[in-house]
């Protein structure tokens, strides 16, 4: 059991690197840069339900998110095409045209690889199990919603 969380969390971190390179490095030199992340983001997907999370009650240091400020540019750098989109605010509402939000292809891989550099850090740096604890706690809440705009605007725009 042991070996296999381990394998699982080092599939995660493996994700992770796929995904977050399009955010650390501009003009990441990839032929297939929207499948590459689009099997990378589905298998993030994938791994929120197989990982198990354990909480870890000791008490670490907080993430500083404060020098990955060139994360959105490097994401413009290696996917100039991402932009806007429409988000229908209630999409079983048929009638209602008027009630939607903006979206942003951009700040959405940005949001993902942001919560996937915490998840990488607390990994790497707290413990497998706080990092583990932290992805189950901000996938469903945060990370997954970004995912799911992301793939239907890459779905319908790459």
């Amino acid at each position: 059991m042991a070996i296999a969380r381990e394998n699982m969390i080092n599939e995660l971190i493996l994700a992770i690197d796929e995904i977050t390179r399009f955010g650390l490095y501009p003009n990441v030199d990839d032929d297939s840069n929207e499948q590459t992340l689009e099997k990378c983001l589905v298998k993030i997907y994938n791994l929120y339900f197989d990982v198990e999370g354990m909480f870890d009650e000791m008490d670490y240091t907080e993430f500083d998110k404060s020098n990955l400020t060139d994360i959105p540019q490097n994401v413009q750098s290696n996917f100039g095409h991402f932009g806007s989109y429409k988000i229908f605010m209630d999409t079983s509402d048929m009638y209602n045209e008027c009630d939607f939000a903006i979206g942003c292809a951009i700040d959405d891989l940005s949001d993902i690889i942001y919560d996937l550099l915490e998840v990488k850090w607390r990994i790497e740096n707290n413990s497998a199990a706080d990092g583990v604890w932290h992805f189950k706690m901000i996938f469903p809440v945060h990370t997954r919603q970004h995912i799911i705009c992301l793939l239907k605007f890459i779905n319908e725009n790459c």
